[in-house]
């Protein structure tokens, strides 16, 4: 069973953020190069502090398994099961300091997070869903990858089109069957009069 979600929305926003939900269920299908480059375009132009563009990714496509299995390694193993259904993988570093001064960048995991939306919104325009994953080992990453000690692996993402739920265990099944709750305006705005 393919299964597709909708966020029940109380105003109305763009349709990419009522379709974006984060599925665990992989089609076998495979991402064009086009649209991985794309998703990297909608990230590339994310604004960032002093234009730093602090982000970097790490790309690993099915096709290859070496690449791959370095990646889906550095994933937590609660996350490597159904995430090694997906055609693509990434982790997102952030450059924790400036270039030009080498001081630290306080925001830099804030500016990621912003080219890892812009990305995410640009997959879902395309008829891809991701998943983004806090569970990673991102020492593993560090060491797999040499980052140097200014880059952080902060999160991962698959990416791929729906796939068939019941493929996934079943504790994975309820998870993505379930209803999608979020907290209300009044919850996420301090001292507001709307």
């Amino acid at each position: 069973m393919i299964l597709k979600k909708s966020n029940p929305v109380d105003y109305d926003v763009l349709d990419i953020v009522k379709k974006r939900w984060s599925p665990r269920a992989f089609a076998q299908k495979d991402i064009s190069k086009d649209d991985i480059l794309t998703m990297l375009e909608a990230a590339r132009w994310t604004a960032s502090a002093f234009n730093e563009q602090p982000w970097r990714f790490i790309v690993a496509v099915k096709d290859d398994s070496q690449k791959y299995t370095k990646l889906l390694n550095c994933l937590r193993e609660g996350n490597q099961g159904w995430a090694a259904n997906a055609p693509v993988l990434m982790l997102a570093i952030a450059k924790k300091t400036f270039s030009n001064t080498h001081g630290e960048n306080k925001i830099a995991r804030y500016d990621l997070g912003q080219a890892v939306s812009a990305l995410v919104l640009q997959a879902t325009e395309l008829n891809i869903y991701s998943h983004q994953m806090a569970g990673i080992y991102a020492d593993k990453a560090k060491e797999a990858y040499n980052l140097a000690d200014d880059y952080e692996a902060v999160t991962a993402i698959a990416l791929g089109y729906l796939g068939d739920i019941e493929q996934l265990p079943d504790d994975l099944q309820a998870k993505e069957k379930s209803e999608r709750i979020r907290k209300s305006i009044a919850e996420i705005t301090i001292e507001t009069d709307l």
